[in-house]
């Protein structure tokens, strides 16, 4: 299991600001972004936009969240 943390950095609603998780969390949402159709950046953006605290614990709960199957599915193309 990867637990190393790694620091990216991201852009959200026109500025950028740097996230720090663990790379599994990191994979898990590129795939995410991925079955969704969206940029990486999207993706953040979206969660940014309806969290509430800090954004490193606000990603992980998005990503056990739609591991558990509670998230939207993707949008239909």
């Amino acid at each position: 299991m990867q637990t190393t943390v790694k620091k990216r950095s991201v852009a959200i609603a026109g500025h950028r600001t740097s996230v720090s998780l663990e790379a599994a969390f990191w994979d898990a949402l590129r795939e995410i972004a991925q079955k969704r159709g969206t940029t990486l950046n999207q993706l953040i953006s979206e969660i940014d936009a309806g969290r509430e605290g800090n954004l490193s614990s606000a990603i992980r709960v998005f990503v056990l969240e739609w591991l558990r199957g509670s998230c939207a599915p993707p949008p239909l193309r």
